[in-house]
């Protein structure tokens, strides 16, 4: 399992990101992580999708998660193909005050111990979120 890399593609249509969840679940248990930590890793891990279908491309398109593991942490990129996000514009969701969207990246930095956005100019963005194994 050591450096071990599974990349899945997916078309960009909602009904396959419970595939994407199922897979996140599977894999993180085979890493290592408790039931409720395998449940975060699979919301975040919905949202990171779900933003990629709704946000990044077109239905015609794919996107694609590479779930890279170790001995101490699991690390998940997913990576549409969509004009690119842009974190300039993105104001962390007033909770008491909530609206319609907004909310996916705030779950995902709330489950993971790291969240990264990495966006390229007219190639899409690629969310990168890491989970550390407690020993």
């Amino acid at each position: 399992m050591n450096n071990d890399v599974i990349t899945i593609k997916l078309p960009s249509k909602a009904e396959y990101v419970s595939i994407a969840r199922l897979a996140a679940s599977v894999i993180s248990n085979t890493v290592g992580f408790n039931i409720e930590e395998i449940d975060d890793i699979k919301v975040a891990v919905g949202e990171a999708c779900n933003n990629a279908v709704l946000h990044g491309n077109s239905e015609e398109e794919v996107y694609e998660i590479a779930f890279k593991l170790s001995e101490e942490k699991i690390h998940i990129e997913v990576k549409d193909n969509g004009v690119g996000f842009d974190e300039e514009k993105y104001e962390e969701p007033d909770l008491n005050h909530l609206k319609g969207n907004g909310l996916g990246i705030y779950i995902m930095k709330s489950l993971m111990d790291e969240v990264d956005i990495e966006v390229g100019d007219n190639e899409g963005t690629t969310l990168k979120l890491i989970k550390y194994l407690e020993k």
